[in-house]
């Protein structure tokens, strides 16, 4: 009787543990994520590489030097930490369709964004710090100043939509990004999609970056 007894809490010990072992949820580890507004086409492929794995989540955060990941268009002025291409992308000069602006030189695109184009046109840049203007000002300014009288908007959304609904007005914005009725009259250039990362990428990070290379 008492080894039946013992047997019989030995048994139910084992089940116990059993269902402890199988219903303890799985500890998800976090991987902040930092995107520029221009780069984030490239968030849902991001997204989608992260669904295929179970072991961490990602989590969008508003400072740079706080993520895990950074995605960005072009290569940034200084490079402390390890990039890794994963794309490419076109930087443009865009009017509306209907716009006297027409197909532009180097010289050209210079010249109307400095303001010695014409005074009918109103030019649209990005704040300073933006990707999209740093490549801009690399390529076309070449260290010159965009005139005091630019207009400044923050997104290339905005970029866009004030470009689809203003007739004089000509800006920059990313091919991705160019919809609407828009016509493109010079390519600033043609520069990497990247991901930055704090150190050496390893596990679950490497893979990320491994799958949007692909």
């Amino acid at each position: 009787m008492r080894k039946t007894f013992c047997f019989s809490l030995i048994l139910f010990s084992l089940l116990i543990s059993s269902c402890s072992t199988r219903t303890r949820p799985a500890t998800l580890q976090i991987v902040s994520v930092y995107s520029t507004f221009a780069a984030e086409p490239w968030l849902s492929e991001l997204y989608d590489c992260a669904g295929r794995q179970n072991s961490f989540i990602l989590s969008r955060v508003d400072d740079s030097s706080s993520a895990d990941i950074v995605l960005r268009i072009g290569e940034p002025k200084v490079l402390t930490s390890s990039g890794y291409q994963i794309d490419s992308e076109d930087i443009l000069i865009v009017t509306y369709r209907q716009s006297p602006v027409q197909n532009l030189t180097l010289g050209e695109a210079r010249a109307l964004f400095m303001g010695q184009g014409d005074p009918s046109v109103q030019v649209w840049v990005y704040a300073s710090g933006e990707d999209v203007q740093e490549v801009f000002d690399q390529f076309v300014m070449e260290g010159r100043i965009v005139t005091s009288s630019a207009r400044v908007t923050v997104t290339p959304q905005q970029m866009s939509d004030t470009l689809v609904n203003k007739s004089n007005a000509v800006g920059i914005l990313p091919r991705h990004w160019k919809v609407g009725d828009t016509r493109e009259v010079f390519t600033v250039a043609t520069v990497p999609v990247l991901v930055i990362t704090k150190e050496k990428p390893q596990g679950m990070i490497k893979e990320l970056i491994a799958c949007l290379q692909k």
